[in-house]
């Protein structure tokens, strides 16, 4: 019963194996990718098939989220060739009629782990658990302001200063008759002082003042040349 020194340690590194893909998965997560796809591409990283989707991009775009892909590549492979190695193992030393036997067991113990994967009970608190660490962790506390924004969707932000020549001075905000109604006003740098969420209905600009805009992208460039 050798072989069953061999496929006990098998059974444990598919069973981390999951916990390490669920993880990057709650990771990725965490910077903003829904669920399904976060499966997919800490699976995907994990075991090394790669990942052409469109959706990969947001990912392969993002600092934080390639650290996290980057990880699991390196965790997939410590994680796959441990498996392989200990299962070969298992096979090599198992002798006549033990080696049915470590199979059916191997099967078992997939079995299991696959219906401990499936429990809901589990998963939380594993998730839960995840993210009460990873929240802990500086680059987590702020999700990217490109993804949150949809800068790859056609919207940007920037920041037009008001010059002393500029028409713009005095006029109340509420006056300023954007081309589109796709612009808003997030705020003003103003004396080293920053107004955020400015009323238009109380706030007039001055010269000097740095207005941050966000919108389309050729709306933005219009309010630029102005």
């Amino acid at each position: 019963m050798s072989g069953l020194y061999f496929l006990l340690p098998t059974l444990f590194a598919i069973f981390i194996s999951f916990l390490i893909v669920r993880s990057g998965a709650i990771a990725l997560m965490m910077t903003g990718v829904d669920r399904p796809k976060a499966v997919f591409q800490a699976l995907s990283a994990f075991t090394g098939t790669g990942f052409t989707t469109r959706e990969a991009e947001t990912v392969v775009n993002n600092p934080l989220r390639r650290k996290i892909i980057g990880i699991l590549m390196i965790l997939g492979n410590a994680g796959i060739v441990a498996v392989i190695i200990s299962a070969t193992s298992s096979v090599v030393t198992s002798k006549g009629y033990e080696l049915p036997i470590h199979f059916i067991l191997f099967l078992v113990g997939v079995f299991l782990i696959y219906r401990i994967g499936k429990s809901r009970g589990f998963v939380q608190k594993w998730e839960s658990f995840i993210q009460r660490k990873l929240v802990k962790i500086p680059a987590f506390e702020e999700e990217d302001a490109e993804d949150i924004l949809h800068f790859l969707e056609g919207y940007g932000l920037i920041k037009k200063t008001v010059s002393k020549n500029s028409q713009l001075i005095g006029v109340l905000l509420a006056e300023w008759k954007f081309r589109s109604q796709d612009v808003i006003i997030l705020g003003i740098e103003r004396d080293r002082k920053w107004l955020p969420i400015p009323s238009k209905h109380h706030q007039r600009v001055q010269e000097g003042d740095k207005l941050v805009l966000y919108g389309n992208l050729n709306s933005l460039r219009e309010i630029l040349d102005e």
